[in-house]
């Protein structure tokens, strides 16, 4: 794994979306993002409803990536005149085993349009082809069908169920099954 994403922030693009890092001007429509306790029923992310608090994640977001512990990009629609309209994150880097958890979360208004799926597939892209990652994994509440499905189309295997191995913000101990993307699978699928 090299880590030269954390050299300059990397942008992603694709012909719908864009993945780059979230600035201040972007406060309200993150704001609305982290104000709906909906996008977090299956997260371990307690919904802030406060402007402020919400302002200073964005530094927050900024000290992630100087530590190099984790990459949070911006999903921006480009048809929506570069929307703020979701989340995707790296983290939990292993170097190890080349080894990266991601996760991802939209703005209620974006489900079920594809752009989770969209955006999961351009991450997958770059960790694998760019960073040389061996194997992605994501860990999904066993309720959270929708993100269960878009982990399925990008090609990850289910891998089982971690019975109450983990202590989630707002959410006490769950269930959490595993998901996972090897490079070799990535590599045999193109």
């Amino acid at each position: 794994m090299n880590l030269k994403m954390f050299e300059e922030f990397p942008i992603l693009s694709s012909t719908k979306l864009e993945l780059k890092k979230i600035e201040d001007r972007h406060l309200q429509e993150l704001f609305d993002i982290y104000d709906n306790e909906k996008v977090f029923e299956f997260c371990g992310i307690i919904p802030k409803h406060n402007l402020q608090t919400v302002s200073k994640m964005i530094g927050h977001f900024d000290r992630d990536y100087q530590k190099k512990s984790r990459v949070k990009w911006g999903i921006f629609q480009k048809s929506q005149n570069d929307t703020l309209v979701g989340i995707i994150e790296a983290m939990d880097f292993n170097q190890k085993v080349d080894m990266v958890t991601i996760g991802y979360y939209l703005a209620e208004a974006y489900w079920g349009k594809g752009i989770a799926t969209e955006a999961v597939h351009m991450i997958v892209k770059y960790l694998f082809e760019e960073v040389a990652i061996n194997r992605i994994q994501a860990e999904v509440m066993p309720l959270n069908e929708p993100s269960k499905k878009v982990l399925l189309k990008n090609g990850f295997l289910k891998e089982g169920l971690l019975r109450q191995a983990s202590l989630w913000s707002g959410k006490g101990i769950v269930d959490l099954e595993i998901y996972s993307y090897l490079k070799e699978d990535y590599g045999a699928s193109k």
